[in-house]
């Protein structure tokens, strides 16, 4: 009788901690200011009136040898793919995905809607995807577990409140919510190979590289602009770029090839 007991205090003891690590990281959420939808200023420009940037992200010298990462938990699942360090990627044309471009210094323009209305990172197969995701503040961020084993949520940021939280199979959904703009780096301390950028932002004229180091930034309204890359091994460079009524400019970032990256 007391071993029945002492099962069901434990069992009521778990789903009660479960529950508050919930409530702890959806009520972040439910404190979601009402600026979702404002502008980068308090006006906006025609389509007709804008220009649009576009370049790569290039990598000079011979690309890094990809890093195979060890996998020593829940093999059965996380096995099935072989896992690679994704902090430097070089693909073809020595182009780099996953670098951050932005815009600061933008008067009217988009709204920050432009960047979307649904944010997801996806555990699956054991890695976060995608490697790097752009949130506007104030904004939900709809974390899945799409593995069916235990993972954890754990956020290192400095303006935001770090989160640090478990997200077990049968929680297929976590909600987060990022009131300032700064790179927040998240890990999983269950399975310790595993990492992710998250970058929450305030203003619409941010894109992430694609495989070939490509991106594209539109409805810019005229201007000169500081243009700011970031990678997260490579660190970040700024150039300056004029943006002219229904002109197309284009600016490309180079990263000199270091030895450790060998």
């Amino acid at each position: 009788m007391i071993l029945v007991s002492s099962r069901i205090f434990v069992i009521a003891f778990c789903f009660s901690f479960l529950n508050c690590q919930d409530k702890k990281v959806d009520s972040q959420v439910s404190q979601k200011s009402t600026t979702e939808q404002s502008t980068v200023t308090t006006e906006t420009v025609s389509d007709g009136q804008t220009g649009t940037l576009s370049g790569r992200v290039i990598y000079d010298g011979e690309p890094p040898t990809p890093q195979k990462l060890l996998v020593v938990k829940d093999v059965a699942v996380c096995g099935k793919q072989t896992h690679f360090d994704e902090s430097l990627v070089v693909g073809r044309q020595h182009g780099i995905p996953n670098a951050v471009v932005h815009l600061t210094g933008v008067v009217g323009g988009q709204f920050r809607a432009a960047l979307g209305s649904r944010f997801i990172l996806d555990q699956k197969g054991c890695a976060y995807r995608p490697h790097v995701l752009l949130v506007p503040v104030d904004s939900m961020l709809q974390i899945l577990n799409s593995d069916g084993i235990l993972h954890n949520i754990h956020t290192f940021s400095t303006v935001n409140p770090p989160v640090n939280v478990a997200q077990p199979r049968f929680k297929k959904q976590l909600n987060m919510v990022f009131h300032q703009p700064e790179k927040i780096s998240v890990k999983c301390d269950v399975h310790g190979w595993m990492s992710a950028w998250i970058v929450a932002v305030d203003q619409p004229y941010y894109a992430i590289t694609d495989r070939e180091g490509r991106f594209t930034l539109s409805q810019i309204p005229p201007g000169t602009y500081t243009v700011t890359c970031w990678q997260e091994r490579l660190g970040e460079q700024t150039a300056q770029v004029t943006i002219t009524t229904g002109g197309s400019a284009t600016l490309d970032f180079h990263y000199p090839s270091k030895e450790k990256d060998h």
